[in-house]
């Protein structure tokens, strides 16, 4: 039954509104001032906490059903996939082990900005259906919004479909006897159900599918220390031996030229295994309990967990492969055959234990391809509350789950099929391509719309009420700027050397995507909405509307306090 208790009777009737809900414990930036029309009894809300013009009321919203510990590995898991396991190796064969380790290093270091950025805009504003792509769309303009947020939902779909076909060629590892459409239509089947089902289930099927595969490479870097100082079954000791071969491979040109040519191409490939893996931290705001002290603890903490895993990782890949070895030269990048860590257990002749990486690419990609299908369907509510998407995709039923925009997103996740063919094989990997350059245009405009959110803080003079402030900021925007649009740039320099008109569009066709998504946009709202400004006037930027509710919400949860030593521990860490 809806709770309506009046707090204002003049003139139009003021309400608060409290849902139903499938949670027994809302918390209060769940409800929400209405207005009750007197004549129809409809439910209205305003639009922006500035506006006069008011809309149709929907019921049901997001909800906070995540748990501390779900949220910091949900944006871990989705984080970590395939592109660490095996894409890694790709990398290393054509460009060396010291520019492996180190375009894995440079990226930690643009993602741990990009991060920060999104980690203080969300805990500012924690509120449901708000994410990366809202930024942009509040603190640039509504055709940002709509070049961006349709950029978003488009990338996390294509990588649900790279997440699930590379789940079914692991699969193949053991048996070709079944054809990989058939493990396609599994994968999609459980993710599908996982994101229908309630937050709090699709979090804790996340948080169990991150832990397998974090625990299983923290063991494969250890293994990396052990054979490191020869304490494999055949006792070579390995060290840098192979960086001593060949540690910077030239590339497309001989001498420092080329060595510098192939770092390059290091630093663009590593992309795939880091793109939009930060802006799970903000999808997830609107949905965890108590967001401002859960997201501060998982953006500080998210940084470490993968310049650990992803530099020592790769760090290991290095020393146990060499980029010369036959095995990873001949294996198809897509195979299970052509992870690294597959071959280095292999050439170390330790038995069985090739199975049970292989097991972990698995949980890895299932784990990944959940994480994208919520972010998707969360990217698409984001754009259609603000107007940019059919007003269907805003409805939610009573467990906080989006439906119809899980519906579509795992639609798009569908082109996974098209991989059964192996001609149709090379169309998805320009969609694959395409996706990277998606994920680092965002990357951009979100560094842009963190500028105008800290400028739009001054102006209303709210700087008190930040409660998140990250190191070397503003710098660090400028910092990615800076090199994401260069590597934005020159991410298809190769097909320079050797023109090659398919690999040109896939470097460069999410450019003119892009600019029509906006130019196409910009110019409705000019002739149709009247929208003269270019950049939204920073008197129109809201950062206000529910900032009183979320404020509230913070002081009436205060932290846990630990009963014993184990408590203590465990509140610590999750």
């Amino acid at each position: 039954m809806k709770d309506l208790t009046t707090v204002k009777s003049q003139g139009s009737r003021h309400s608060i509104y409290r849902p139903d809900s499938a949670y027994p414990d809302l918390s209060i930036s769940h409800s929400r001032i209405v207005s009750v029309d007197e004549k129809t009894g409809k439910l209205l809300s305003p639009k922006t906490s500035q506006s006069d013009s008011f809309e149709t009321f929907q019921e049901y919203e997001l909800e906070r059903g995540l748990k501390s510990r779900q949220a910091q590995l949900l944006a871990l898991g989705g984080a970590i996939g395939t592109g660490l396991f095996v894409g890694s190796g790709g990398a290393l064969s054509t460009c060396g082990p010291a520019s492996l380790v180190l375009s894995y290093t440079f990226m930690s270091s643009i993602v741990y900005f990009v991060m920060n950025m999104l980690g203080e805009m969300t805990t500012f504003l924690p509120l449901p259906g708000n994410g990366a792509q809202s930024y942009v769309n509040d603190y640039l303009s509504s055709s940002f919004g709509f070049a961006i947020g349709y950029n978003y939902w488009y990338a996390f779909s294509i990588l649900i479909a790279a997440e699930v076909t590379a789940a079914a060629i692991v699969v193949q590892y053991w048996t070709t006897s079944v054809n990989v459409a058939v493990w396609i239509t599994i994968f999609l089947a459980i993710l599908i159900a996982l994101n229908m089902s309630s937050v709090k289930y699709f979090g804790e099927a996340e948080f169990w599918f991150a832990s397998i595969k974090l625990i299983t490479l923290s063991g494969l870097i250890i293994l990396g220390i052990v054979l490191f100082f020869g304490g494999g079954p055949n006792h070579d000791r390995l060290g840098f031996r192979y960086w001593k071969q060949d540690a910077f491979i030239e590339h497309l040109a001989k001498g420092g030229t080329g060595r510098f040519l192939g770092l390059w191409t290091a630093i663009v490939k590593s992309g795939f295994a880091f793109i939009c893996s930060p802006e799970l931290i903000a999808t997830t705001g609107g949905e965890c309990k108590k967001p401002r002290r859960n997201i501060p603890k998982a953006a500080n903490r998210f940084i470490y967990r993968l310049a650990f895993f992803y530099i020592l990782g790769t760090l290991v890949i290095s020393v146990i492969v060499s980029s010369k070895d036959p095995s990873l030269l001949n294996a198809k990048s897509s195979d299970a055959a052509a992870s690294p860590f597959v071959i280095g257990i292999q050439n170390a002749g330790i038995p069985v234990l090739n199975h049970i990486i292989n097991a972990t690419i698995l949980t890895s990609a299932a784990s990944a391809g959940n994480s994208f299908l919520y972010s998707a369907s969360r990217a698409l509510y984001s754009i259609a509350l603000r107007g940019l998407a059919p007003k269907i995709f805003t409805k939610v039923n009573r467990f906080g789950v989006p439906y119809f925009c899980v519906a579509i997103s795992a639609a798009i996740g569908c082109l996974a099929y098209l991989n059964v063919s192996s001609g149709a094989e090379n169309v998805f990997n320009w969609f694959m391509n395409i996706t990277t350059i998606s994920g680092f245009l965002s990357w951009v405009l979100v560094a842009f719309a963190y500028l105008r959110w800290r400028k739009a803080i001054k102006f209303y003079e709210l700087e008190d009420r930040v409660t998140f402030k990250t190191f070397a900021q503003p710098f660090g925007a400028y910092y990615v700027i800076i090199f994401i649009s260069l590597i934005t740039i020159t991410n298809g320099y190769g097909v320079f050397f050797a023109f090659n008109a398919a690999d040109f569009i896939a470097a460069y066709i999410t450019l003119p995507i892009i600019a029509a998504l906006y130019f196409g946009h910009r110019a409705y709202d000019y002739y149709v909405n009247g929208v003269t400004y270019w950049l939204r006037p920073m008197d129109k930027v809201d950062v206000i509307d529910g900032l009183d509710l979320i404020e509230e919400e913070d002081a009436n949860e205060p932290d846990p306090i630990p009963k014993n030593f184990i408590e203590r521990v465990w509140y610590w860490i999750a």
